[in-house]
């Protein structure tokens, strides 16, 4: 159990590292995102104004942001893991993650979209840019997990 807290935890600084390179200003993706939330159409001043303004929060969702991803990371590493180490090959125990994925996160993601007050010219890139960005952390942080079975 040691093992799996510990690559969890490994695996919650994966997907942080991976969502501040995705959600970065310097890629599309990142972009995108700032589009979305509506921060391109404010002025220079008003968007220093406003991270400044955010500063003294951003540790709450930050943390939030940490324990969402060791659940995420938790579930992957346990069923690598132990799939693993009861005669399962990687790539078999791949697909369960993948499956979640597919069943749980990108639904919930679409229907998030669906009903969203979001732009609608921008909505399916939006939706498109978080599942894969989440399919992408939860390959990695299986792919990290294979070297520890």
């Amino acid at each position: 159990m040691t093992t799996i807290l510990i690559l969890s935890l490994v695996g919650a600084i994966i997907s942080a590292i991976i969502g501040t390179f995705w959600y970065s200003p310097l890629t599309p993706m990142g972009r995108l995102h700032m589009k979305t939330i509506g921060f391109d159409k404010l002025s220079p001043e008003e968007q220093k104004k406003s991270m400044e303004e955010m500063k003294p929060k951003m540790w709450k969702y930050y943390l939030a942001q940490i324990v969402l991803a060791f659940i995420m990371s938790f579930f992957v590493v346990y069923v690598v893991l132990t799939s693993v180490q009861n005669g399962t090959t990687f790539s078999q125990a791949l697909w369960f993650p993948i499956m979640n994925w597919l069943g749980y996160m990108v639904p919930a993601f679409g229907t998030a979209i669906l009903w969203g007050n979001i732009d609608r010219n921008l909505a399916w890139k939006e939706f498109f840019s978080n599942i894969l960005s989440h399919l992408v952390t939860i390959v990695v942080i299986a792919f990290v997990t294979s070297f520890f079975v």
